[in-house]
């Protein structure tokens, strides 16, 4: 069966959520964030029911998500990728990534752009993958955007990765590395520092809405509830906190949508995120 494709829209642009995969955490939800309460999991849970399982483990959503305006066709992060992916050794790969573009009506030779939020290996799954003739970007006619910073970070997070995935991209001409904001065809990326040295996020603005695709700048429901809380995998828990409470916490003439790439909810639309 085809995944589902919960669809957002702004005017004349579809934000798509596409489908990857689920699975639990590799440790306990209280060591990921220590500093939570026993009433603030409470909370939490009430408010993202779906991220934890019977046996209180927290369940990830691994998602990708695609927006499709009349300038162009952007992807934004490539889930946790094929079998043999680099996220093989903690994610419940293969993961159904191209099942559901296909079920989006969305061809990968379409996509034009390619966000990479961060170099974890959750979000990069399906950027490159390796057939006969080696390593190839699976969407082939896209730029790949990359912020310099984490770029710059590779060998301290993820060093695998040079030969599989920033020297293909490299190879092919597709890797662009951005400093800081970026204008796209449709909306903008916005850095937001702190999960990683290098991590983005993609807001997209039509009239009086916002919708902002958050990458780990939310990985759990208690960062949105409680954006103070650090999380124990982030690089600079100053800095993604700063830059948690500096996007959710902006003055838009109207309401801000989150798109979330592991909560159990793909789209949020809150009141108290309302101007």
């Amino acid at each position: 069966m085809a995944p589902s494709v919960p669809r957002l829209r702004l005017g004349s642009t579809e934000i798509i959520a596409l489908a990857d995969g689920e699975g639990a955490f590799f440790s306990p939800r209280a060591d990921a964030f220590p500093d939570a309460t026993a009433a603030q999991w409470a909370e939490v849970d009430r408010y993202d029911p779906g991220a934890v399982d019977a046996e209180g483990r927290w369940r990830l959503q691994f998602r990708a998500y695609a927006i499709r305006s009349e300038e162009g066709l952007t992807l934004v992060d490539a889930g946790i990728g094929p079998a043999d992916g680099p996220a093989a050794s903690w994610a419940p790969v293969p993961g159904v990534l191209p099942r559901s573009l296909d079920a989006a009506g969305i061809d990968p030779a379409d996509v034009d752009t390619v966000v990479l939020t961060h170099l974890h290996t959750d979000h990069v799954g399906w950027a490159v993958v390796t057939d006969a003739d080696g390593h190839r970007p699976f969407f082939p006619n896209a730029d790949y955007l990359l912020q310099r910073a984490e770029h710059d970070a590779l060998d301290a997070l993820n060093p695998q990765l040079r030969e599989t995935l920033i020297d293909p991209l490299a190879a092919a001409g597709r890797l662009r590395l951005l400093d800081g904001d970026t204008t796209l065809r449709a909306g903008r990326v916005v850095a937001t520092p702190g999960h990683t040295p290098g991590h983005q996020s993609v807001l997209v603005a039509e009239g009086r809405e916002q919708v902002l695709v958050t990458g780990d700048l939310l990985v759990h429901a208690l960062q949105l509830l409680h954006p103070e809380i650090a999380y124990s995998h982030e690089v600079d828990p100053v800095a993604a906190r700063h830059s948690r409470e500096r996007m959710l916490g902006r003055e838009a003439a109207g309401t801000l949508h989150l798109a979330t790439l592991h909560l159990a909810t793909p789209h949020l639309t809150e009141p108290f995120l309302s101007a």
